[in-house]
């Protein structure tokens, strides 16, 4: 008995994929929120870094 040709089995919805939704939702939210601000963070301190190349060394590194 193949249980594909098998008029008498029926197949029925498997719910645990329904019920793991709510989990994986606010987890993906939060692991994207995490990479956007590492991003902004990453350009502005590129950014920081530029300009600071730009106008030369300030008073703070010629201290050190």
């Amino acid at each position: 008995m193949n249980p594909v040709n098998d008029p008498d089995v029926v197949y029925l919805a498997d719910h645990s994929v329904l019920l793991a939704i709510p989990a994986f939702v606010p987890a993906f939210l939060v692991a994207g929120l995490v990479i956007y601000l590492a991003v902004r963070d990453r350009k502005a301190e590129a950014a920081e870094n530029a300009e600071s190349a730009k106008h030369g060394p300030s008073e703070k590194d010629e201290e050190n």
